[in-house]
């Protein structure tokens, strides 16, 4: 077997490694996709689960921790959000003036 031979044999060999890797990475991408897939319908569930636990639809003991767990988690949620709401002070209609939209005519004279 020439010095060519022996070039043509590595390189065969070269490609069918490189093909084995590509495999076997596209089949793990493909795995990493569908357990995404998976997670994403176990977090659709779970919402429409408590919708329904919320509502009193379904009622299961099993679910009433987690089911409890939310609303609480909900409810710290909303109270943050109103804390952080810029306090606004409400101006008697009769001291409020009207603002014209940017870009507006101004009425003049």
């Amino acid at each position: 077997m020439g010095l060519l031979d022996k070039a043509k044999q590595a390189a065969e060999q070269a490609k069918q490694a490189a093909e084995q890797v590509a495999d076997r990475a596209n089949d793990k991408v493909a795995d990493v996709q569908t357990q995404r897939e998976l997670t994403k319908a176990y977090g659709e569930l779970g919402e429409k689960a408590f919708g329904l636990a919320d509502s009193g639809a379904i009622s299961h003991p099993e679910l009433e921790p987690e089911v409890a767990r939310i609303r609480e988690l909900k409810s710290k949620l909303e109270d943050e959000a109103a804390a952080a709401a810029p306090a606004t002070s409400e101006v008697p209609a009769e001291e409020a003036v009207e603002q014209p939209l940017s870009g507006a005519d101004l009425p003049t004279g």
